[in-house]
């Protein structure tokens, strides 16, 4: 069915059919969908008032937006089930295992270690892998994800199970809850001394919406005022009922720092394994996983910790991990020795990879190099439409003119660059979601792994730009240029430190906001008539002070009558004054205003910058 539209062309109506559209698409991909000429849809989208273009990305609003103009029904498609179709349309099946039961054989349990900061998550990695990674943290927070393999014995049996190191920091809530989709069991530190705290509470959130069972290792029991007890009390509230007061979830007393219980801890993990879970995998398949963490080493390019979920990946294997892709030309596992595979459920290095992978994408093996440089590459695309539908401020025809005029709208551009793709995103996270209002917009120019470099420098000059380096240096003649273009640089360890200094920055750029302070008030007495100076009034200050040069307004049996007025001249007797306090008498001149009369009051103010909050 045909309908004019509101610009008056012929449009195609839907009459509540669904379009599916990719986050970040464009007007033209809307118009192929309906069967339209793109241009018709700017105009409908100008008379909506919005300015867009055919070919720009739109944020999910504007697409529905125009979609109910239509009278369609928008449904955005998530980014998974897009990856999928992608896969889909290469014959390649992600997450689904091939075979039949034979095929299928037990794997290691992958394991998350998570909970409140400070409560001893990485001490007890330190106890369990026996090496020491806190003492390179800076301010004692893990800023990456890694993955590591033990083995303990339960029952006589050798069995090994896999740790997933996610950070403690609530900025990277992203990156845990990453860390939990991909996790098979959940161990939950908490400190017997401190007991539950926020984060303990948003570590079993993520841990509950992963739908996966947890371990719950008490810490810090050799401390002064431990008490597990009250542990296994505070947890009851969330839903956890430990073995002994009859519920499923199992609580292991430990001290990572003297190294106490910790076999029983792991003997714990494998029983739950063991209990609630199939944890069984196809070998022989193409390998199948996800990216733990990467980034860029000087030496040996780009470098990917990934976990492998099913199948074996093998060193000559193409495969690719979000928009990178690569042939893998070495695996190192956690120890730094090289393997030639890796099963299921075995975390290994993998080198070869074209570009940095961020962490949580999902890597595949295919068959081809083209294939794979393919997938990469409609995945970037899709990635980088995303993202400019994020970035784009959405301007009206109603503030258009305002936008336009120079410093109505301020804009702080950032570049980001990290040692490590994890950190790298949760910072961005962190820092998208500052709110200080809609008069300064913060924008994310380039987001990348490794050092800061002259391409960065040159892309902040051109852009008014800050450059952020979290744990990574400029490299070469970086430096020099940065100075030479005036080009601001940071560097950074520590997540807290960024956010409080862009928070800052972002309230520094915001205009001064004002507020109205009263002085005092006067009343006037006597009106006194001047063929000078006009009408002068005698008056008895009320309350507070009158000041010379203030701003006033002149009230009138309860009501203002006059507004916008100064305190022009101010009188004791005959000499001039500054200021006249409460209980003394003065005269006022008032700026251009003669209209005065007796019992009036004369209200006197003065407007001082508002504090941000």
């Amino acid at each position: 069915m045909q309908a004019p539209s509101i610009g008056g062309g012929m449009l195609p109506r839907g009459n509540g059919q669904t379009v599916r559209l990719s986050r970040g698409a464009s007007l033209t991909d809307f118009a192929e969908k309906i069967n339209a000429n793109p241009a018709s849809l700017v105009q409908v989208m100008f008379n909506l008032g919005e300015m867009v273009t055919a070919t720009q990305s739109v944020s999910d609003e504007t697409l529905k937006l125009l979609a109910d103009e239509m009278n369609y029904v928008l449904e955005i498609v998530s980014p998974e089930e897009e990856d999928r179709e992608l896969l889909e349309s290469f014959d390649i099946e992600f997450g689904e295992d091939e075979g039949g039961e034979d095929a299928l054989v037990a794997r290691p349990p992958v394991v998350t270690v998570m909970g409140h900061v400070d409560h001893g998550k990485t001490r007890l990695l330190d106890a369990i892998r026996k090496t020491n990674v806190a003492a390179d943290e800076a301010g004692g927070i893990t800023q990456h994800i890694g993955a590591y393999q033990v083995t303990t014995a339960v029952n006589g049996e050798d069995r090994a199970i896999t740790f997933i190191d996610t950070p403690g920091h609530e900025a990277f809530t992203a990156m845990r809850a990453r860390g939990a989709k991909s996790t098979d069991i959940a161990i939950l530190v908490v400190a017997a001394n401190d007991g539950v705290m926020p984060q303990t509470v948003e570590a079993l959130n993520h841990a509950k919406a992963a739908d996966v069972p947890i371990v719950v290792a008490v810490n810090k029991i050799d401390v002064d005022g431990a008490d597990p007890m009250k542990v296994r009390g505070q947890l009851t509230e969330y839903g956890l009922l430990a073995e002994e007061f009859g519920g499923d979830t199992m609580f292991v007393d430990i001290s990572a720092k003297e190294g106490i219980n910790i076999d029983g801890l792991l003997e714990a993990v494998i029983l739950t394994a063991d209990a609630a879970l199939d944890l069984r995998a196809n070998p022989d398949q193409d390998a199948q996983g996800i990216a733990i963490e990467a980034h860029l080493d000087r030496g040996r390019g780009a470098v990917a910790t990934v976990l492998v979920q099913r199948g074996t990946l093998r060193v000559g294997d193409t495969m690719v991990a979000g928009d990178a892709y690569g042939r893998v030309r070495a695996m190192l596992d956690d120890n730094g020795n090289n393997v030639e595979e890796a099963g299921p459920s075995a975390p290994v290095l993998v080198l070869g990879l074209t570009s940095v992978p961020g962490a949580g994408d999902n890597f595949i093996v295919v068959d081809e190099d083209r294939t794979a440089r393919q997938i990469a590459e409609k995945r970037a695309a899709r990635e980088r439409n995303a993202a400019f539908a994020k970035n784009r401020r959405r301007i009206s025809l109603e503030d258009l003119d305002m936008v336009l005029k120079e410093g109505q709208v301020q804009q702080l551009n950032l570049i980001l660059k990290g040692d490590a793709s994890g950190s790298v995103e949760a910072l961005e996270s962190s820092l998208l979601q500052l709110d200080v209002g809609d008069e300064v917009d913060l924008r994310i120019l380039h987001r990348g792994v490794g050092a800061v470099t002259e391409h960065d420098i040159n892309l902040a000059a051109g852009s008014d730009a800050i450059v952020i380096g979290f744990n990574v240096r400029a490299e070469g003649r970086a430096t020099s240029l940065a100075e030479r273009e005036g080009v601001d640089v940071r560097y950074y360890s520590v997540i807290y430190q960024v956010i409080e200094e862009i928070e800052a920055a972002l309230k520094g750029m915001l205009k001064p906001e004002y507020e109205e302070v009263q002085l005092g008030t006067a009343e006037i007495r006597e009106v006194f008539r001047s063929s000078k100076f006009g009408n002068i009034a005698g008056c008895l200050v009320r309350t507070g002070l009158v000041r010379r040069n203030a701003k006033a307004r002149l009230v009138r049996d309860g009501s203002v009558v006059a507004e916008n007025l100064s305190i022009d001249t101010l009188r004791r007797f005959k000499d001039d004054a500054t200021e006249v306090r409460e209980g003394f008498e003065c005269g006022i001149k008032l700026s251009n205003y003669n209209d005065i009369k007796v019992d009036d009051v004369i209200e006197t103010f003065e407007m001082r910058e508002k504090p941000r909050v």
